[in-house]
Order: structure tokens, then sequence, then C-alpha cells
């Protein structure tokens, strides 16, 4: 406290801090970088471990028998769904009464904001089934919820017999303390989104369904399954949901004790476990997994069905079966004992899941890498920004030049870029939903590519100013992002990370002073655009299956389309929050860097 309050002292910081500050930002960035690149290191990660002692043990005896009738009942699915060209609602409420469940239909229909090229659908009409098991022991005022989505094709069959087999299964168990809601969905996340919404009376984006006829209690958790195989060879945990949330880690601690109890093969990014965490290739491994959550958790769109149960404060996830080319096999019967272990371990919660993490990484299913090991990585490439207003706020310290009038020269000069790059953001945001006929043909990504170049092309036109306008204005720049870059990362820290990981240094090197060709075409390259671009092809590389030039533009093209769509049809928060505050800001930095 004594050097903050000694005027002296107080000097020398400020002074040691400015005069220093391009070396301390560049080794802050170095710093933030290797950080979040060791945080895959296994010794410095912790290991997984259950937080809720309700679920401390798996002990329970699994005695599910039925994996071969289960998937018998899958063939009649299919075939039935063949059949009736979609949902086969009769045959599974049928279905359903035969085994005991309450059995009730709902029915929902969506007009997208323009076409889905990747699906094939603009009017999409569906129905949901679903039955409730009542619990014999407890008030019902608790439920659990397995789902499997009703796939085109020959996708998904497996799953919507095997949940068929394991509600005539717990119908006959007594133990049950909780409703237990086994639910079939057409039309994968649009039908999930329906059904929440009708359950808890909710319309958040505007769907047209009819109201459930039937209710549980409060649901604790759910899990979504998906299997398109007799023969399973591992699988898969998906955690990553809307916006970048994730459940609590003691759901895939759960799934993780009862793989390892039953011997089923896990995987988490399609990834195996690694064991030589020493060697070079064990690093590696361990950073291609943790960057693959990342990139997902940062593309703000849930990755299963479980995404949407997230934002009720449900913790749920997605469990998939993968047949690949391993030797080891799991059947279904294996199967449906995981699940009926843990759901009988859920069946135990008293309250919901809450004394693990929220806020997690995972480089493998038995590490995690908890929210104090990553917040120092984001936090030394946010103090660039402070840093940089500091040496800024230092040089505006001293009196401004007047004008005649004797009023400011920077005031008009920092409204006007201001109010034009914020109303460049709400055109962003609001022209490629409108304009549906030019969407069908990826218009979208066109109609912003034009809008940008505008602004860019106004912003090189309408940039007088004085040495001190663009200082003001920087300053300002600098700490919008600060603020926007804190309050990102707060919500979902990989997309604030790697937001930060492009934008600091743009707005770390940038004036009116520097060499213009080379740092437009820098700071081109670290625009969102660019950014998502880069990330795209970097992902593909993640999952070792790499793309050309062409298919990755095409890629391009249908990301940004498909964030439109999420946005519209459940509420994601990345495309608004890329519109109409990272494009305003980045565009701030553009106008600073052409003023005359």
């Amino acid at each position: 406290m004594g050097l903050l309050s000694d005027p002296n002292r107080r000097r020398a910081l400020i002074s040691l801090l400015t005069r220093l500050n391009t070396p301390i930002c560049i080794v802050c960035y170095m710093a933030g970088v290797a950080w979040f690149m060791g945080l895959a290191f296994e010794p410095f990660t912790l290991r997984t471990y259950m937080s809720e002692n309700a679920m401390g043990s798996t002990m329970v005896e699994e005695r599910f028998p039925a994996g071969e009738r289960a998937l018998a009942t899958g063939r009649e699915f299919s075939a039935h769904k063949k059949r009736t060209g979609g949902m086969p609602v009769e045959w599974l409420m049928k279905t359903m009464q035969a085994k005991g469940l309450e059995v009730f239909t709902q029915r929902f229909s969506r007009t997208l904001p323009f076409p889905d090229e990747n699906k094939e659908r603009y009017m999409v009409r569906g129905t949901n089934v679903y039955g409730i098991l009542r619990a014999p022991r407890a008030p019902r005022t608790e439920a659990l919820v397995l789902s499997a989505p009703c796939s085109p094709g020959d996708n998904n069959n497996q799953a919507v017999g095997l949940l068929l087999g394991l509600a005539e299964y717990f119908r006959n168990q007594i133990y049950w303390a909780k409703d237990i809601i086994f639910l079939v969905n057409e039309h994968d996340l649009i039908g999930m989104q329906a059904w929440l919404e009708g359950y808890h009376h909710t319309n958040t984006t505007g769907m047209d369904w009819s109201p459930l006829q039937g209710r549980g209690g409060s649901i604790q958790a759910a899990l979504s399954l998906e299997l398109s195989s007799d023969i399973i060879t591992s699988l898969d945990l998906v955690l990553e949901g809307l916006n970048g949330q994730l459940p609590n880690l003691d759901l895939a601690n759960l799934f993780y004790a009862f793989c390892q109890k039953i011997g089923v093969l896990c995987t988490i990014q399609g990834k195996l476990q690694r064991n030589d965490w020493d060697s070079v290739s064990g690093y590696s491994h361990a950073v291609q997994t943790m960057m693959l959550m990342v990139m997902k958790q940062a593309s703000g769109r849930p990755w299963g069905d479980h995404g949407l149960f997230l934002r009720y404060h449900i913790e749920a996830a997605t469990i998939k079966g993968v047949n690949s080319f391993r030797q080891y096999k799991t059947d279904a019967t294996t199967i449906g004992r995981l699940l009926e272990g843990m759901y009988r371990k859920l069946n135990n919660l008293l309250e919901r899941l809450h004394q693990s993490y929220f806020f997690y990484l995972m480089p493998s299913l038995s590490h995690f890498v908890s929210i104090g090991y990553y917040m120092p990585a984001f936090g030394l490439l946010a103090v660039i920004l402070l840093l940089r207003a500091l040496d800024l706020w230092v040089q505006l310290s001293t009196p401004p030049q007047r004008t005649e009038d004797g009023s400011s020269p920077g005031v008009l000069s920092l409204l006007t870029p201001l109010v034009i790059s914020h109303l460049t953001g709400v055109a962003l945001y609001m022209l490629p939903i409108r304009f549906q006929e030019m969407a069908v043909e990826h218009f979208p990504v066109s109609e912003t590519e034009a809008v940008v170049l505008t602004a860019i092309a106004v912003y090189t036109l309408l940039s007088p100013g004085t040495e001190q306008g663009w200082r003001v204005l920087k300053l300002v720049a600098v700490l919008y992002l600060a603020v926007l870059l804190g309050c990102t990362a707060l919500i979902n820290f990989s997309l604030g990370f790697i937001l930060a990981l492009t934008l600091v240094p743009v707005a770390a090197f940038v004036t009116p002073h520097v060499p213009k060709v080379l740092s437009a075409f820098i700071l081109v390259i670290l625009s969102p655009a660019c950014t998502l671009l880069f990330s795209v092809f970097f992902f593909q590389e993640l999952q070792e299956m790499p793309i050309s030039f062409q298919d990755g533009w095409l890629l391009f093209l249908s990301v940004i389309s498909q964030g439109i769509l999420d946005h519209s049809l459940y509420g994601s928060l990345v495309y608004p929050l890329i519109t109409l505050l990272v494009y305003p800001c980045w565009l701030l930095f553009w106008n600073i860097l052409f003023w005359n």
C-alpha cells in the first residue's frame, strides 16, 4: 500500500511500466500461451474424483440381461420407420404402453429463418414420443431422463431399441425414487428444444408446439444415447452444450467410473486415454484432446441433444457408441448394464449435482484442469490491455492542444467511429437473417463480407483527426476490448481465450504510424472472420481429418450459416456476440490504423 500511496514511488512505478511497456507485453503474451499449453501436461492437472457422496461408490450390481432383445426391438423400430417414412409414432406408443409406461406425445413445428442445407430442411414438423415410469417409492417430485433421437436412415435405431429394453427392465424394479422419462425425439435438437420448452412452460425461440399432457418431477439429470451399430468398440462422452456450458464434472466422473468397473473402452473427443504422459507423443495426445474440447466449447453450439438441457440447470451428457477398427468389442447388454448402473447412482441423489466443478477442461477422462488453473493463462493476455491503457493514459495526461474555438479536437472524431462501427455490427447481425432467398446460396457470408468491406472503405475516407484524438479512441477501444473479453471468458473461457489470442496483439501494436499495408494485412489475418476460417482447418487437423482449401472454404460458409441457425433456433449467443460487439471493436482498431 505504501508503494501506491507515496506519490514519488507511484510516479516511479508508472514510469517503469510505461518505459518497459512493450517488453512486458511481449513477455505476458508468451507466458500466457506457454501457461495454456502446459495445462495438458499431466503433473499440472488434477485426477478426477467423485465429489458427490451419494455417488461415491459403484458397488451396485447391474443385472440388465436383454441386450439381444433390445437390438431386435431396434430392428423392428427401423422397419416401422422405413414404412412410415419418419417417426413411427403409433408403434412407439403401443410398445411403450406394453412395457408399462404412461405414454404421451407432443407435436411441434418450426419454420427456419432460411433453409438448412446441411440437413435439407426448411419447414420442420414432427412428433416427440415419451413414456414416464412413475417412482414407486417416492412422492414423484424429481425425475431423470433417458433420450434417444429418431435419426434419418439407419442411424440410431439401436439406441431406441436399447432405450425401450431398459424401460421394460426398469419397470420391474422397485428401488426407483425418481420418475424416469424415456424420450424419443424427432428432428434431433429441434424436437428436443420443443420438448424442453413444453416441459418447463417456456417459449424462448418462437417454436410452435402442443402442450405436454404428462409431466414428471423436476428433472435432476439426463443422458442422451446415440448408437448406430450392433457392435460397439468404445463409448465416447460428449459434454459441450449450448453457449459453452458444461455439466457438473461428477456426471463425467460417474461415466468413467462405471466404464472402468464394467470394462468398457471409453473416450472423450474420440480419443483414448494414454499412460505415457511423460513422452512427447503422450503430451501431444493430451494437447490435441484438450484443444478439441476448447474448439467445441468456443463454437457455442450444442454437440448433442444433452446440450439444451444445460440451460435449464439440468446436468446432462451424450453417450455415443463408436464402431471403429479397434479389436475390442462391447455388446448391447454391457452398455445396458452401464446405463443401469449410472441411473441407479443418479437415483440416490438427494439434491442436484453441485459439489464438483462446472468450469473445467479435460485432457483425458481421468484428469481435468479446473478454472483456477486455466484462468491465469487468460489473465496474462488480458493484463496486456491494461498495460497499454496505462501507457495511453500517461501520454494523454499532458494538456491537449485546443482549436481556435476552444473545443477539444478529439470529441467528434471519437464519436463517429464508435457509432458507425456499432451500426455496422447491427447490419451484420440483421441483414443475413432478413434476406432468406440470399441465404439459400450462402449469401449471409457474402453479405457480411460486403458490409465489412464497405465499412472499411468508409473508415478509410472518414478518419480525419488529431494525434491526441487517436490516442483517446485507442484508450476507449482497449478498455472496451478488455471488458468484452473478460466477460466472455467468464461465460465461455474457450471463446474468450481464442479471441484474446488474436485481438490482443491487434490492440497492442496498432497505431497510425506503423506501415499501413503490412499492418492492414495483419489486421485482416487476425480479424474474427479469418480466426474462424483458421479454426475450421485447425479443428479438422485435430480430428486427423485434414481437408483441402476448397472444402475448408465450403465448411467455413456452412459453419457461419449454422451459427446463424443456432442463434435463431436455440438461442446461441456466439453470433450476436461476434457481430454486435467483437466486430465493431475490431473496426475501431482498423479506424485507428488509417487515422489521418
